[in-house]
């Protein structure tokens, strides 16, 4: 199985507390996603997270193709850092490490470190090379921007 990495750093001018407040909620998924992709959660506690939090939602990230896909909270340490899994979904693999940092000027380094594979071997590789890293990348770009203008443009 290729396992692939995506890492991403972004500067936020937000404390550690008021970062985590923000992406510590499940609920603030949707606001960082493209609207393009459908996201909705399907099943979620409502509590802030911690370790063995399952969340389950749907979503069309390629194609308008509508899946299911569900994660855990494998470990979350407040104002530091937090690990979501897939459990069941598209991926065979899909781990997904947040960093919180504090800066010297008082804002947050946050960065995001997602090691992924795809089924079907030779198929998922090339799926990866024309599809999946390209779309995850847009993702991540989104995400990227929507934090810009909840944070940094204030």
């Amino acid at each position: 199985m290729k396992v692939y990495k995506l890492e991403t750093v972004q500067h936020i001018n937000a404390s550690i507390e008021q970062c985590w407040d923000f992406f510590s909620s499940p609920k603030n998924l949707q606001t960082i996603t493209l609207d393009s992709m459908s996201f909705e959660i399907q099943d979620f506690d409502g509590k802030r997270m911690y370790p063995g939090q399952i969340i389950t939602y749907t979503l069309k990230p390629l194609l308008g193709i509508k899946i299911n896909w569900m994660t855990i909270i494998t470990v979350s340490q407040e104002n530091e850092y937090f690990v979501d899994e897939q459990r069941f979904g598209p991926y065979a693999l899909w781990h997904h490490k947040h960093f919180f940092e504090p800066t010297e000027n008082g804002g947050t380094k946050m960065t995001d470190v997602v090691h992924y594979a795809l089924p079907f071997g030779f198929l998922g590789r090339i799926a990866n090379h024309f599809m999946v890293k390209n779309k995850l990348k847009d993702i991540f770009e989104y995400r990227k921007n929507k934090i810009e203008e909840l944070f940094n443009l204030k």
